[in-house]
């Protein structure tokens, strides 16, 4: 019993001196202190002159640029126009027309059922513009898989030039869900080939991994340009 009262002694001691410590050090009225200051709004000694606003009409200019001379407005008229319409009228790229688009697939569906009389199978890829720009593989239609084996396979390409091109042909299973596409090559092949969208594409399969390849553009202009381009080569 003694002893308990001993450690209780000395924990009132103790704590006293604790108390009597902090007091010495001012920590509360510190804590205190910093709280009220944290809390006042600081002065801005230099407020920022505000701007002012532009009248009506006057288009603000940066002083690196307000000495040259003016820029054409290119929205002028806009209202009467719309949007839409100055956005069509300064569009950089224009894709084909749904006529040109329908033109290059009705050829080339027709020279696929021309290939089907012969008992050969092909099938029509018809271009978008990403698949043509940017894609670095190409899938092949379901209706095909049929005719297609069922492993990763090597095959050539040769397009109407007799130019060979070297691919991979990937079959890639999960469950009920088949993708077969052709990759490591088609890039390039659509590059070289000039690819856009709206184009349509033929592949006939002439052997086991070797498909011949039949464009059918839907620029019409396509190949009058060409044409003239290979005169002047020529020359």
């Amino acid at each position: 019993m003694a002893e308990s009262n001993s450690y209780e002694e000395q924990r009132r001691r103790q704590m006293e001196e604790n108390r009597r410590k902090l007091e010495e050090l001012r920590l509360h009225h510190l804590s205190a202190a910093v709280r009220e200051a944290a809390a006042r709004p600081k002065p801005n000694p230099n407020p920022r002159p505000k701007r002012k606003a532009p009248e009506p009409g006057e288009l603000r200019r940066s002083g690196r640029v307000a000495g040259l001379p003016e820029q054409p407005n290119y929205l002028d008229g806009a209202e009467q126009r719309g949007y839409r319409g100055v956005y069509e009228a300064y569009a950089v790229r224009k894709g084909p027309t749904d006529e040109e688009r329908a033109g290059a697939v009705a050829k080339a569906e027709e020279l696929q059922r021309r290939i089907h009389r012969t008992r050969c199978p092909a099938f029509v890829k018809p271009m978008s513009h990403s698949l043509a720009m940017n894609a670095v593989q190409m899938l092949i239609p379901k209706d095909f898989f049929k005719y297609l084996p069922e492993h990763d396979e090597a095959v050539v390409v040769v397009d109407e030039a007799d130019d060979e091109f070297h691919m991979m042909y990937n079959a890639h299973r999960k469950g009920k869900h088949c993708h077969y596409y052709l990759d490591k090559g088609w890039k390039g092949f659509a590059f070289d080939h000039d690819l856009a969208d709206g184009d349509c594409l033929v592949f006939h399969m002439t052997e086991r991994a070797m498909f011949k390849v039949y464009i059918f553009r839907a620029n019409p202009d396509y190949e009058s340009n060409q044409t003239s381009d290979d005169s002047e080569d020529e020359e």
